[in-house]
């Protein structure tokens, strides 16, 4: 198992990295630009938003990002899901998560061999040691 996690480690390391970054800062963004998009004027808050298009029933429509923090968010989540990249990077993306499924599984399956390790060795068992 040690041999698995060590393998693929090396072969998904960088792809984890780049949706680890790519995921804190689409969360961070929002976070310092205050969550708004750009801000409005005293009329445009005054007067009620009038919907240029209506959804059809039976369908699911999102709003395009308005240009500030969401376009960037926006691109973030192209970046993070690898849709930027077209259908490899989705698959690169699927498959990196599916790798960090397998080091969840298998760095907790390694722990619990080490400390059961410790147990059989009379040493100290407990949950962390030195």
């Amino acid at each position: 198992m040690r041999k698995w996690h060590r393998w693929i480690s090396v072969v998904f390391g960088v792809f984890l990295l780049w949706i680890a970054i790519t995921g804190t800062l689409s969360q961070i963004v929002p976070l310092m630009s205050g969550g708004e998009g750009p801000p409005k004027t005293e009329a445009q808050a005054s007067t009620p938003a009038k919907p240029a298009f209506v959804c059809p029933p039976d369908y699911m429509c999102r709003p395009r990002p308005k240009g500030g923090a969401r376009s960037i968010v926006g691109l973030l989540h192209h970046l993070h899901s690898g849709e930027s990249f077209g259908p490899v990077g989705v698959l690169i993306g699927t498959l990196s998560g599916f790798a960090m499924i397998f080091f969840s599984f298998s760095g907790l399956w390694l722990y619990i061999q080490m400390w059961r390790n410790r147990k059989n060795r009379a040493l100290k068992p407990g949950w962390f040691w030195k």
